[in-house]
C-alpha cells in the first residue's frame, strides 16, 4: 500500500475523469449539434437567438449526464458491483437524478437556502465588486458572447427582462448540472469527498478566468479575470460543500440565476447609459437590506452552516486514511487535483461546452 499509494489516488481521479467527465463532454457536444442549425433558423442578433442556444443546451445537459452515468456503469463496473448497485437501487444516474427531487417537506427549505445563498454569497461579492473595481462592469460588459445581443444598448426592457430569465435560468441549470452535480457530486462517490470540492471549484474558477482569452482583455489589467477566478473559486467551494451535505441542486440553481439576473441588469444599465449610482440606490440596496434581515433571521443555521463547512475544508489538508499513508501522499494528492482540474477544463474549453 506504501508503494502503491499515490498510483491508486491518480488513478481513482483519472479513471473518474475518462470514464465519466470526458464521456460525459462528448456525449453533451454530440447532443448540441443540433443546435448548430439554429444560424438557419433565427438570426444571431434577435434576442429569440441566444434563448434557444442557452435553453436547449440546459436541456441536453441535463438529459446528457445521467445518460453518461448510465452508460459509464454498464461498461465500465465489474458484473458484481453492478448487481450490488441495482439491488441497493443506488445507481449513478439515480444519484444524480435524486439531486433534483423537490417535496411538498423540504422545497420551502430548499427555497429559503437558494435565498440565503444569492443574498449573503453571490450578490455581495457582484455589489462590492462593482462598487470598489468601477471598470469591472465596463470589462463584463465588454466581453460577453455573440449570443447575448440581448445586454445590447436599445434593447427593450420588456425584451431584456424575458430573455435574461429564461437564458439565465438555463445558464445555472447547465453549469451546476455539469459542476456540482457531476463533478461535485459524483466525483465524491469515486475518492476523497472534498478533493471533489476542490476540482469542481478550480474548474468553476477557470471558466470564469477564461475569459483572459478574449482579446478584450487585452486592454484592462490582468488581475480583472484573476478577481473572477477567486471570487468563482470561493463561491464554488460554498455551493459545492452546500450540495454535498443537503443533496440538494437546486437552492444553488436558485442563487445562481437570481446573480446571473442582477449582474445582467448592471451590464444592461452599463450599455443603455443608467449609471451606476442609479442601480445601487433602487436594486442593490433594497436588496442588501433584504439579505440583512435573512442574515439576523437565519443567524443560528448560517452560524452552523459555516462551521461545518469550515471543518470539511480542513479535512482536505489532513490525510485520507483510505487512501493516504505519508504526507507526501496528501500533497500529492493536492498536487493531482489541481491537474484533474485542469484536464476537466481544457476539456471543456476544447469543445465548447
Amino acid at each position: 500500500m506504501y508503494q502503491n499509494s499515490k498510483k491508486v489516488i491518480a488513478f481513482k481521479r483519472m479513471r473518474f475523469f475518462l470514464q465519466e467527465v470526458a464521456l460525459g463532454f462528448l456525449l453533451i457536444l454530440v447532443f448540441l449539434l443540433p443546435t448548430f442549425l439554429i444560424p438557419l433558423v433565427v438570426k444571431s442578433d434577435s434576442p429569440l437567438y441566444g434563448i434557444l442556444i442557452y435553453s436547449l443546451k440546459a436541456i441536453f445537459v441535463f438529459i446528457g449526464v445521467p445518460l453518461i452515468l448510465i452508460i459509464s456503469n454498464r461498461v465500465f463496473e465489474p458484473p458484481q458491483k453492478k448487481e450490488v448497485i441495482l439491488e441497493d437501487s443506488l445507481s449513478p444516474a439515480k444519484g444524480h437524478l435524486k439531486l433534483y427531487k423537490m417535496t411538498r417537506k423540504n422545497y420551502k427549505y430548499q427555497i429559503l437556502y437558494g435565498l440565503l445563498i444569492f443574498f449573503l454569497i453571490f450578490l455581495p461579492f457582484d455589489f462590492f465588486g462593482y462598487l470598489l473595481i468601477p471598470e469591472m462592469l465596463e470589462y463584463q460588459s465588454y466581453t460577453r458572447p455573440n449570443t447575448d445581443v440581448y445586454l445590447t444598448s436599445g434593447t427593450s426592457y420588456i425584451i431584456f427582462l424575458v430573455s435574461v430569465i429564461i437564458i439565465q435560468f438555463s445558464v445555472a441549470m447547465s453549469e451546476e448540472t455539469i459542476t456540482r452535480g457531476l463533478i461535485t457530486k459524483r466525483g465524491s462517490e469515486h475518492f476523497f469527498s472534498i478533493s471533489a470540492v476542490m476540482i469542481s471549484s478550480l474548474y468553476f474558477g477557470l471558466r470564469h478566468f477564461a475569459y483572459f482569452l478574449d482579446p478584450v482583455s487585452r486592454l484592462y489589467p490582468i488581475w480583472f479575470p484573476l478577481i473572477w477566478f477567486l471570487q468563482a473559486f470561493f463561491i464554488g467551494i460554498i455551493l459545492s460543500l452546500f450540495v454535498l451535505r443537503k443533496k440538494w441542486i437546486f437552492p444553488v440553481i436558485i442563487a445562481h440565476s437570481l446573480n446571473n439576473i442582477i449582474s445582467a441588469h448592471a451590464i444592461w444599465c452599463f450599455n443603455n447609459e443608467i449609471d451606476f449610482s442609479v442601480l445601487t440606490l433602487y436594486l442593490y440596496i433594497p436588496l442588501l437590506l433584504i439579505g440583512c434581515i435573512f442574515f439576523i433571521w437565519q443567524f443560528s443555521q448560517i452560524k452552523e452552516s459555516v462551521s461545518i463547512g469550515l471543518s470539511m475544508l480542513k479535512s482536505y489538508f489532513k490525510r485520507d486514511e483510505e487512501d493516504e499513508i505519508t504526507i507526501g501522499d496528501t500533497s500529492f494528492r493536492i498536487f493531482f487535483d489541481i491537474i484533474v482540474s485542469f484536464l476537466i477544463f481544457i476539456m471543456s474549453f476544447i469543445i465548447a461546452i
